[in-house]
């Protein structure tokens, strides 16, 4: 297995999303550029979703439009945009859109509550984008929200995950990431579901997505890593939460994820002092993020 480990960061977009402070086009953007200079290549930069339902991420377009006529001085980067519907792909293609992110369910309650249908409905809206797509050349990236437990319906079985994930790998998809949407999961639950869905389709396809409501995720990140999967969503300065999940709190910050790593000897291409100004950075614009726990010792070995 390689040592090589791909960070989505997801601040900007799930990071922001349910912030008290919305942060105009001009802000995430300097917020993007900070993540970019300390080494991060690939980002979740925002939503094309209703500004009604989610203020914050209005100006999707323009965001990426900016991105796209100034591109990253550090080397190129990938972009992805969450899209919720036909509608928002549609107009992410618009904008120009490489790479869009979607969410389907291993729960049917959590389905409704989010989307307002059921997990066979969001299901077969997916399939028609990714069909789409294919035919577009746009890269398309599947979250599994609520593999591990659900707000409305208690502890996920695992047989769930795993026929959502074969349709969906069947699919052609670029990758399929299980979130554990609202920090219920545990090292051996992560570790007995990711080796057995590895063993199915191979570890390459997958990744993780983590939230630290119960102080668990960066053991939660090794137990996948163990299972052989190299990608992992993370925040940085630990920012987000789901606004649509009862008791979500934050990701598990970026900070925190790759100076594990690579203390782990695990490559990410990122630079410590970058992280360390792209943490500070989110923590001056939104005013709360808490920033890694690991953040005051980093500041130590970087001064």
């Amino acid at each position: 297995m390689t040592d090589r480990v791909t960070i989505n960061e997801v601040g900007p977009r799930d990071g922001l999303q349910s912030q008290s402070r919305i942060l105009p086009v001009t802000e995430r953007l300097q917020l993007i550029r900070a993540l970019e200079t300390a080494g991060i290549s690939r980002i979740e930069a925002g939503s094309f979703v209703s500004p009604k339902a989610v203020p914050a991420m209005a100006g999707a377009d323009a965001l990426l439009q900016s991105l796209s006529k100034s591109p990253s001085p550090h080397g190129p980067a990938n972009y992805s945009f969450l899209i919720p519907n036909m509608k928002g792909y549609e107009l992410a293609r618009e904008a120009g859109a490489e790479s869009v992110t979607m969410v389907v369910y291993a729960s049917d309650t959590m389905a409704r509550r989010n989307v307002r249908m059921g997990m066979a409905e969001a299901e077969r809206d997916a399939f028609k984008i990714i069909d789409l797509a294919r035919a577009d050349g746009i890269e398309v990236i599947v979250i599994v929200a609520v593999s591990f437990g659900c707000p409305f319906e208690g502890a996920v079985d695992s047989a769930v995950v795993h026929d959502v994930a074969a349709r969906f790998v069947a699919a052609g998809i670029h990758r399929l990431v299980l979130a554990d949407t609202i920090g219920a999961a545990d090292p051996a639950q992560v570790s007995a579901l990711l080796a057995s869905l590895a063993e199915d389709h191979g570890p390459g396809i997958f990744g993780c997505h983590f939230h630290d409501t119960r102080a668990m995720a960066l053991a939660n990140v090794y137990a996948a890593l163990q299972a052989g999967i190299r990608w992992f969503d993370s925040s940085i300065g630990g920012l987000g939460g789901c606004p649509f999940a009862p008791g979500a709190s934050g990701n598990v910050a970026t900070e925190d994820v790759a100076v594990m790593l690579g203390q782990m000897g695990m490559e990410t291409g990122i630079d410590d002092a970058g992280l360390l100004a792209a943490s500070d950075l989110a923590t001056r614009l939104t005013g709360t993020a808490p920033g890694g726990r690991v953040r005051e010792w980093l500041r130590g070995q970087i001064a």
